[in-house]
């Protein structure tokens, strides 16, 4: 029996170790990726705690080595997605009544597993699986999942301590209860942290869920839910099950006991789950939690007072990185014409040196692009590009899938602003740029403010303090994450807490407490001391 206020470990985020020649995390990720290459598994889906194959062998390729198979996996139909959400609510009566100490020592040790044994596993299936070289791997499949799982901990802390009030002759009391019924958690191809983080979250604070993960992110999500049973994660918490998105939509959204929705994608895709939420609201028995992260055509603004070589840093990290497969890539850029030749000079020197191909060659930057229908929408929007006279491409440009789906970083610079690639998200290796008079420096922020529906991330590089407030000011709601002198990617868990607003998503903040709150529903509670024994109040009394 407990009886005791506990203290968790204090959250610090994951050192991010850096894979130099001669270091032994090289040699051991090394090793790692040569042993999964070699050994092709089948990945089961997890549904009660048993692992099912599922209908169907569908084999699974690196995106950079199209004839590579790292394995095969089966889909769920629309009975298994039953039996997934049936073992979610099983499992709900004693995990929702398990100590919090007991469900944050899971999250825990599943956090030190993941730095400490399966470090290596984790970053060979992301490289593998999603392409990324070594550095992206750690900062996200590593880093920022070990990030999340410790200071989710803290954060559910933070939350239950959150206490009202009590004057003389009363006890108040605020419980924080988990949701009735089960979440349903669809998460993205793009970070191996997200997968983890989207049905972890609501679990941590004593949810159950289901879990789909986006079919070229099945081989790294095996792992993740591998290291959560290691961690004690009891059967039926979490529910692992590959599946089209029909068939689970058209069992989950008309069951009664669905009661939250945690959700990264395409903004398309969120709005039409809203829709079909929103449509059967009536049968629910209670009203849906809705959380989402989608889309991003994520800006840099530099101003004329900005150094030109950290300008091209900044997009050139910001926009390639991952293959500019990250919901907050810069995608557009504004740049001033006194600054243009400089920053166009040492974009392109560092544009020379970027090597492209596999992440198991370490010397590479650049990797392949998620899938073929990735590939075919990108490469689309560079072919336009290539035959419109009021753009230029200024590098990159090529495309080939034979052996993988490779694309060069393409820089494209545009006349007009409102040229498609500065508007649509492409979600890919194009950086378009406009630029602008110095003098217009205030128009081009309203620029900025208005060419797209998104508002996720968006970075201003400015050594005038002046300029620096008024794009603060003029730029309030294009970006739920403003970044001054920096790219516009790599929010860390516990210190940029991360989401944007308008076509971007709900801007609950993965990562903070925020976003834990989606997943409760408080109840406060008033005990009295002295119960009163007459209902007579004193104004009733004249005298």
């Amino acid at each position: 029996m407990s009886n005791a206020f506990f203290k968790v470990p204090v959250a610090k985020n994951e050192p991010v170790l850096s894979y130099a020649p001669g270091s032994q995390e090289k040699a051991q990720l090394k090793a790692m990726l040569k042993s999964l290459k070699s050994n092709p598994i089948e990945v089961p889906m997890t549904i009660g705690g048993k692992k099912i194959m599922g209908d169907g062998k569908f084999s699974m390729h690196p995106p950079h080595e199209l004839k590579q198979t790292l394995g095969w996996h089966g889909k769920a139909d629309a009975k298994m997605v039953n039996q997934a959400i049936d073992a979610a609510l099983d499992a709900k009566k004693m995990w929702e009544n398990m100590p919090w100490q007991d469900r944050a020592a899971i999250f825990l040790k599943a956090a030190d597993l993941l730095a400490g044994p399966y470090r290596a596993k984790m970053n060979a299936a992301t490289m593998l699986a999603q392409s990324k070289n070594a550095f992206q791997a750690e900062i996200d499949a590593v880093a920022e999942l070990c990030d999340f799982w410790r200071f989710n901990v803290q954060f559910m802390i933070d939350i239950y301590s959150q206490q009202p009030e009590s004057p003389a002759g009363t006890w108040n009391r605020m419980e924080y209860r988990a949701l009735e019924g089960f979440i349903f958690a669809l998460t993205p191809f793009n970070f191996t942290s997200i997968a983890g983080n989207l049905p972890g979250a609501p679990a941590l604070m004593g949810n159950t869920v289901v879990w789909k993960p986006a079919d070229s992110q099945i081989y790294s999500a095996a792992v993740i839910m591998e290291i959560l049973e290691e961690a004690g994660l009891p059967a039926g918490v979490i529910n692992l099950i590959y599946v089209d998105g029909k068939t689970a939509g058209d069992v989950i959204f008309s069951h009664p006991d669905f009661a939250g929705l945690h959700f990264t994608g395409s903004t398309g895709v969120f709005q039409t789950l809203w829709k079909t939420i929103g449509n059967n609201i009536s049968i629910y028995k209670s009203y849906p939690r809705i959380v989402g992260e989608t889309g991003g055509k994520d800006f840099v603004i530099a101003h004329s007072s900005a150094n030109a070589k950290q300008v091209a840093v900044a997009l050139g990290r910001g926009a390639f990185e991952f293959q500019g497969q990250k919901c907050s890539a810069a995608s557009r850029a504004y740049i001033p014409s006194n600054l243009w030749s400089d920053v166009k000079k040492h974009l392109l020197d560092d544009l020379a040196t970027m090597k492209m191909g596999s992440p198991e060659d370490f010397s590479n930057f650049i990797n392949a692009v998620i899938d073929e229908k990735a590939f075919d929408k990108i490469s689309t929007y560079i072919a336009n590009a290539k035959n419109d006279n009021k753009v230029e491409i200024i590098a990159g440009g090529n495309y080939d899938k034979k052996e993988g789906y490779f694309i060069e970083p393409t820089v494209i610079v545009a006349e007009d602003p409102k040229y498609v690639t500065m508007c649509e998200e492409i979600f890919g290796p194009v950086l378009t740029i406009y630029v602008y008079d110095p003098e217009d420096f205030e128009k081009t922020l309203d620029l900025v403010d208005s060419s797209s529906p998104y508002a996720l991330t968006g970075a201003i590089l400015s050594n005038d303090r002046y300029a620096t407030k008024i794009a603060d000011e003029k730029l309030r709601h294009a970006a739920g994450n403003f970044y001054i002198n920096d790219k516009p990617t790599g929010a860390v868990v516990g210190q940029q807490p991360f989401g944007g607003a308008r076509a971007s998503g709900t801007n609950d903040k993965a990562g903070s407490v925020w976003n834990l709150l989606r997943w409760v529903s408080p109840r406060a509670i008033k005990e009295n001391f002295l119960t009163p024994t007459d209902y007579r109040y004193p104004f009733l009394s004249e005298s």
